[in-house]
């Protein structure tokens, strides 16, 4: 009798085995034991039950032969069809949502604007997107991701905190699955992007990397030794709320002041451009034109938010130490007034060689974010 997924899938190794087909290949069965470290006997006893179950699929020879055997290397890679996975990440304003196959390649993507913001209309919202999406691949649907802005519980599926929903406590992981049928997983949405990141884009193959992104807020997800890192109460990562003013500083929606998102977030550089041009109808676009065309005051009110997010950054690689740092987030339309500052602060704070990790910068659209819950959806094949 075939093993179910959760069988196929639940020791170490089937899991290692699974995820660097998953992120590198097509890759041979020698190089997979080679990235591993599993012995070849451990890694042909995971690969067989996943050919058997059409989640792996051995490709022709490439003309190689293994190393020290004389024969051809037949390299494993995925089915990306054979399950697919919805996404939908969840803002102040609209739904994003995406249907991704295995290998996370997005197959079909949908905007909707929210109908409101109280749980019972986001949730609402996001079953009728999810019936918009799920038609094509319906059958080979079983998980859904769903990734929210805040303090958010993945194993509950609890929403603690979302300061851009007003969300408190909210089990949105069951109200949604309840809606839709489908298994649910809410996971904080830059810790989904970082999911996304670790295993299909500037992570793949990296023990350590941090992806900080800025924006309505400044975010922050961590890999390290190859795992997410969430922390003993799910928050690590939080920079956004280190404080970063040598006085009280601004205050911040967490409670706190002075922190990185009190100074950087695009609400508050909004908030201190209006002060600084006497123009209470300002805009962060508005914001933006008046720094590129030369007022001073307003240029300030960027290179202060520079600065803090390069200190929030130099904190990052004084205490965890990541081989890199990833810049993303909606906030990267306004780089270029604040990217002399974030590189001078972070060189300026960063501790001896933790100075030489490099920033990387990365325009991710919205529908990368709904990925990153796709993402989230398809780790569900490793805890189910």
């Amino acid at each position: 009798m075939l093993l179910s997924r959760p069988q196929m899938l639940s020791s170490r190794a089937a899991n290692s085995v699974f995820t660097t087909v998953l992120t590198r290949g097509p890759v041979s069965r020698p190089e997979i034991a080679r990235i591993t470290g599993l012995s070849s006997a451990a890694v042909t006893k995971a690969v067989r039950p996943m050919l058997e179950t059409g989640y792996l699929e051995e490709l022709p020879e490439q003309g190689r032969t293994v190393e020290g055997a004389g024969r051809p290397a037949h390299p494993l890679a995925v089915r990306a069809d054979r399950e697919f996975f919805i996404g939908i990440k969840v803002t102040a304003h609209e739904l994003i949502g995406v249907v991704t196959d295995l290998r996370a390649q997005v197959r079909a993507a949908r905007r909707m604007p929210v109908s409101g913001m109280d749980v019972d209309a986001v949730v609402a919202d996001i079953a009728a997107l999810v019936a918009e999406l799920a038609p094509a691949h319906a059958e080979q649907i079983s998980s859904l991701g769903v990734s929210v802005s805040g303090d958010v519980d993945r194993d509950g599926g609890v929403v603690r905190y979302s300061p851009f929903l007003g969300w408190h406590d909210v089990a949105l992981a069951r109200l949604v699955n309840s809606a839709t049928r489908f298994t649910t997983t809410v996971e904080n949405d830059v810790k989904a992007l970082t999911i996304a990141e670790q295993w299909f884009g500037e992570g793949v193959g990296m023990g350590s990397f941090a992806l900080v992104t800025v924006g309505a807020g400044i975010g922050c997800g961590l890999v390290v030794g190859g795992n997410l890192v969430a922390g003993g109460f799910g928050v690590a990562g939080e920079i956004g709320h280190i404080p970063v003013t040598a006085g009280p500083g601004a205050d911040c929606h967490c409670g706190g002041r002075g922190c990185v998102e009190a100074i950087a977030s695009e609400q508050a550089i909004v908030t201190r451009a209006r002060a600084a041009a006497g123009d209470d109808g300002l805009d962060l676009t508005d914001a933006m034109d008046r720094a590129h065309a030369g007022d001073e005051a307003v240029r300030a009110v960027f290179a202060e938010a520079g600065q803090a997010i390069g200190l929030g950054l130099a904190a990052v690689v004084n205490v965890v130490g990541p081989e890199r740092i990833v810049v993303s987030g909606e906030g990267l339309a306004a780089y270029d007034l604040f990217e002399e500052q974030i590189r001078a602060a972070f060189a300026a704070q960063a501790f001896g060689a933790a100075a030489r990790c490099p920033l990387v910068v990365r325009p991710l659209p919205w529908e990368e974010w709904a990925r990153g819950a796709a993402a989230v959806g398809i780790q569900t094949l490793f805890t189910a």
